[in-house]
């Protein structure tokens, strides 16, 4: 239970014992844990250190333990702090060297293996961002939609740049396209693309993480720091982005147009290709219901697509 704050099972084991039977001996200790009276001294001692248990001295030495709650948070606490001081440690290196003499031609590129280490990976690229994180976005995906959007939302409120360019499809897991306007809402710069090659996502133009998927999972990555591979990553991240649509976004500030509610969200979704199925779900109405509307906005719009009436409305500052 407690190996994630770096307490040994028999540091455990002699802590939970003493929590069941208050003012055990040391002896005691060793009878109900089944250890060597050496190994329980040796816990007891670096328990004490960790503030898991205390000593009281009178008559004869007592070990009393620390309520659970209080002993973790105290650690907790001490942990953070720790951690803290050492990653502005290593900040400070990281300026005094640079980059060159630190990457080796063997850490140019890199293969992560398994959806937990890609997901780990994905997370330390976004956290080591101090100016841009640029993204191309397109299932299958080792994160929850939520925890994505987590991390980066914690990177905007760094006061970074994120631009991202969305296949139509990235919108059709449910909940995507509303998580897409909370980070638009906090400021990620987004486009729709409907040909994004490959999911990308490219740290600072220093480091890229390239998933290799299957069509079903992701379960394997590549991380690329070789700056000349990193380099043409970004100047394709920079053609899709010129091609790419801008989301739409209705803003409160424009004058409303004719319609309700419902439909100045539909003029967004359009723009995205996102299937019907998708759209109805997104907005709550059937199938039916949305073909009638999305034919009442072309005919409004003079457009013969719903992707071209989608641009137009953009364009117009009505989605």
């Amino acid at each position: 239970m407690f190996e994630a704050l770096g307490l040994s099972a028999v540091e455990e084991a002699v802590y939970l014992a003493l929590l069941r039977a208050p003012e055990s001996s040391l002896p005691d200790l060793a009878r109900q844990t089944d250890e060597s009276l050496r190994a329980v001294r040796a816990a007891t001692e670096r328990l004490e250190e960790l503030g898991f248990l205390s000593r009281l001295v009178g008559a004869r030495t007592r070990l009393v333990a620390t309520r659970p709650d209080v002993a973790v948070n105290a650690l907790v606490v001490r942990r953070t702090e720790e951690f803290t001081a050492v990653r502005r440690t290593a900040e400070r290196m990281a300026q005094e060297f640079p980059q060159e003499m630190l990457t080796r031609p063997d850490q140019l590129l890199e293969i992560v293996t398994g959806r937990a280490a890609v997901e780990a990976q994905f997370i330390q690229l976004t956290h080591g961002v101090t100016n841009e994180l640029l993204v191309l976005d397109r299932p299958p995906y080792a994160q929850e939609v939520a925890a994505a959007n987590g991390s980066e939302t914690d990177l905007l409120g760094r006061a970074a740049s994120v631009r991202g360019i969305y296949a139509p499809e990235a919108f059709e897991l449910p909940g995507a396209f509303e998580q897409a306007m909370v980070s638009v809402a906090a400021g990620e710069q987004a486009r729709v693309h409907t040909d994004v090659p490959l999911k990308l996502a490219i740290g600072d133009r220093s480091v890229a993480l390239l998933p290799l998927a299957s069509e079903r999972a992701v379960d394997a990555a590549l991380v690329v720091r070789a700056p000349m591979v990193v380099s043409a990553l970004v100047k394709l991240f920079e053609l899709l982005w010129a091609q790419a649509t801008p989301l739409p976004l209705w803003d409160p500030e424009l004058p409303v147009p004719a319609g309700d509610d419902i439909d100045l969200r539909l003029l967004g979704l359009l723009a995205t290709g996102l299937k019907d199925e998708a759209i109805a779900r997104e907005l709550g109405i059937g199938v039916r219901t949305l073909g009638r509307r999305s034919s009442a906005l072309l005919t409004a719009l003079g457009a013969r697509t719903r992707f071209q009436a989608g641009l137009q409305a953009g364009r117009r500052g009505l989605g």
